[in-house]
């Protein structure tokens, strides 16, 4: 386990430089960065294979990577305008959702009581 914890925070690093690396326009450094940022997340993804509530996470996290990264591509070589949308099909798959979930896991799960805002608005 604690292997793969490390194996994770490494990942996300690996990641967070990729990510940078867009938002700065560095196009060689962000593209690279793809390589090693997947690599790891199908790493982990085969590790925890065993594991149901990990697989399924992890593997839309791989869908995730693939999905940002060809977005970045396409901003770093200007095609943005024209296949940008086509990210939407690696996103869309890592939004299947986890079969292993009991059918009704999230009617479980602790509700927040939202109360009313005293604030007044001011009108203009």
């Amino acid at each position: 386990m604690l292997e793969t914890r490390k194996l994770e925070n490494f990942h996300i690093l690996l990641w967070l430089l990729k990510d940078m690396s867009w938002l700065m326009t560095w196009r060689s450094l962000g593209i690279f960065m793809i390589i090693p940022t997947l690599g790891f997340a199908i790493l982990i993804t085969w590790k925890a294979r065993n594991f149901k509530s990990e697989l399924f996470h992890n593997l839309a996290v791989i869908c995730w990577i693939s999905a940002n990264s060809f977005w970045m591509v396409t901003e770093f070589f200007g095609l943005a305008d024209q296949l940008k949308l086509f990210a939407i099909i690696p996103f869309a798959i890592g939004l299947i959702p986890d079969p292993s979930l009991e059918k009704n896991s999230l009617t479980k799960l602790p509700l927040v009581k939202v109360q009313k805002s005293s604030c007044k608005t001011l009108d203009l």
